[in-house]
This record gives structure tokens, sequence and C-alpha cells, in this order.
């Protein structure tokens, strides 16, 4: 895969590589965005509902309109596919490039006033997630990945590169699981049976792939629905932080499928997920 894909720009050419900061800014712009609807609440009391029962709040719709702009503004040859704009849908495809975005990732967290919900930004190639920005801003944190560029977490004190926890450090040490804290099911839960002794963590929204990208967890299994937007960029910083998101048959998740919905998955390190069971 060309890391150093021209990109256009309207005023001048854009590499991959320096592309990173400014999404890395849209996505931080949305989370300000995010954070003013978050401070009007308790407030809050007009959710609506998606088709499929979801909620539904100004933060999702501002932050939309913040990350679908600056994007089309920054690269206005690759089309935005955006949780919140169902017209957007056509452009996701198998082949070539698009955005991917969750304008507002946990929106039950968000709703719960627990923090950890967060603004998703995806480059998708060919199938694959490339560069993603995963911003928890209720959390002050910013996490951000690309394919060779290697994973990053930015906070008020420090920005450092991340990596996932290595089999050597990981060696004698309790398996760190991570679960949905709104998504518990059966099916999760004879997953966990199967792994023996372990330390079951919880977190919300895409933060569950950065917790293992920066070593402080090791597995996530979901065997419960998600969508592509709730995952990509979770995926490319996890998987540029030395990880990876499998399918229970051991190929990795893919992007742009006919459906939108992804299939059952394990995020964990590379080392760890060669030795644990999928299935």
């Amino acid at each position: 895969m060309d890391l150093n894909l021209t990109l256009q720009h309207p005023i001048m050419p854009m590499t991959f590589h320096n592309l990173q900061p400014q999404v890395i800014r849209i996505a931080q712009d949305a989370g300000a965005a995010v954070m003013a609807v978050y401070a009007a609440m308790p407030a809050l009391d007009n959710i609506q509902h998606k088709a499929d029962g979801s909620p539904l709040t100004q933060a999702d719709l501002a932050a939309h309109q913040v990350i679908a702009q600056a994007l089309a503004r920054l690269t206005p040859g690759i089309p935005v596919v955006s949780e919140e704009d169902g017209a957007s849908q056509v452009h996701r495809q198998h082949q070539g490039r698009f955005w991917l975005v969750a304008p507002l990732d946990g929106t039950k967290e968000f709703l719960a006033r627990n923090g950890e919900f967060t603004v998703n930004i995806a480059l998708i190639e060919d199938g694959h997630p490339v560069l993603g920005v995963v911003v928890a801003p209720a959390l002050g944190l910013t996490y951000w990945g690309a394919t060779g560029l290697g994973a990053f977490r930015q906070s008020s004190q420090e920005t450092e590169a991340i990596r996932v926890t290595s089999e050597q450090k990981r060696s004698g040490r309790t398996l760190r699981v991570l679960a949905s804290k709104s998504h518990m099911d059966p099916e999760t839960q004879a997953f966990l049976n199967r792994l023996g002794p372990h330390e079951l963590m919880h977190a919300g929204s895409s933060l569950k792939f950065c917790r293992i990208a920066e070593g402080s967890a090791d597995l996530y299994p979901r065997l419960s629905p998600t969508c592509e937007w709730d995952t990509a960029a979770g995926q490319a910083v996890l998987e540029a932080a030395g990880g990876c998101v499998l399918k229970l048959d051991g190929t990795p998740v893919r992007y742009g499928k006919p459906d939108v919905l992804n299939p059952h998955f394990v995020a964990a390190s590379s080392s760890l997920s060669q030795r644990t069971s999928l299935s």
C-alpha cells in the first residue's frame, strides 16, 4: 500500500503523512462541539431516536457537521461516509478511498455522563483502515495511528508513542479483558468463561481499541452488533500499535462491505491473538 499517495487539496498537494495532523484537529474540533452540548446537560431532554432505536442527540449532529464540512474542504476528492448521513452510504465501497466517521460513538455513555464517548474518523483504502483518529473529549485524550507511521496518545500533559503489550511483558500476568459497559450479552459471557482466569475491565465506545493499543488491556471480544463506523478508527489505531482486529475465522475485519454491520470479532495484540481461540 502506497502511503505517499497524493491527495488533491484546493491549495496544495497533500501526502498521507502530513494529512494526519489536520484530521486530528478536525476530530478535536468535533469533540469541542460535542462538549458544548454535554455542558448543557441535564437540561438536554429532547432526545430523538434513529430507525434502529439507538439514541440521537444534538451532539451527534453538531459533530457530524464539523467533520463533514472540514473533510470536504481538506480532501474534496474523497467522499465522507458518516453515521449521521444516510445518503453518504452509497460511497461505502470495498475498493477505493473514503472517510468513515462516527461523529459521536457511545451515545449511551454520553447520556449516562460517564465521559467514555468518542469522536471517530478513519480513512479507508481498499477495505482497510489506514488512518484513524479517536478523540475522547470529556477525558482530554486523543489517539491516532496510521499504517507505517505508528500509534500515539495525546493528553493535556504530553504526546507519546503507544504500543500493545508484548507477549514477554504479559507473561505470567492475568489476561486483561475488555467488555462493553452497554452491550454485555450471553454469547460474550460464554466466550469469557472459556478464557479461564482473567481480569474483566469495562470501557465505552472505541476506547476499548485504544486501551489495548496503549498496553493497558489485552483483549476485546465483540460478539454483539457493531457498525463499520463504530470500529474503523479504533482498528486503525490498534493495528498501528501492533495489534489486530480479527473475525472469528481469523481473518481481518474489512470495510465497505454490502452490509454495514460488522461480523463478530476479537481485538487483541497480534501475539496474543495467535494463541487465543476465537471460536
